[in-house]
């Protein structure tokens, strides 16, 4: 039943993903009980995935920005259209 630190931090980055058992879960559990370690790195975990999840977000709702060429092009295309 007692976890050593590496097994432990194995566990709580498979828990971050929905990846460990129920048994792993509460193993976990009562390993982050009796270790501090293993519990700040548990938390420093959870806020480094929440960055990078709102980074990963943030660059997928970035609209694409055109070059001086594509803008020049298009401005040629709606002259030949208005005209």
């Amino acid at each position: 039943m007692k976890l050593t630190c590496d097994e432990a931090t194995a566990i709580c980055d498979k828990n971050q993903y929905n990846e460990a058992s129920l048994w792993e879960k509460i193993r976990l559990g009562f390993h982050l009980i009796l270790c501090k370690r293993c519990g700040l790195y548990s938390k420093q975990n959870k806020v480094m995935s929440t960055c990078y999840q709102k980074l990963k977000d943030a660059e997928c709702r970035k609209i694409p920005i055109l070059n001086q060429e594509e803008k020049e092009s298009m401005a040629q295309k709606l002259k030949a259209k208005i005209e």
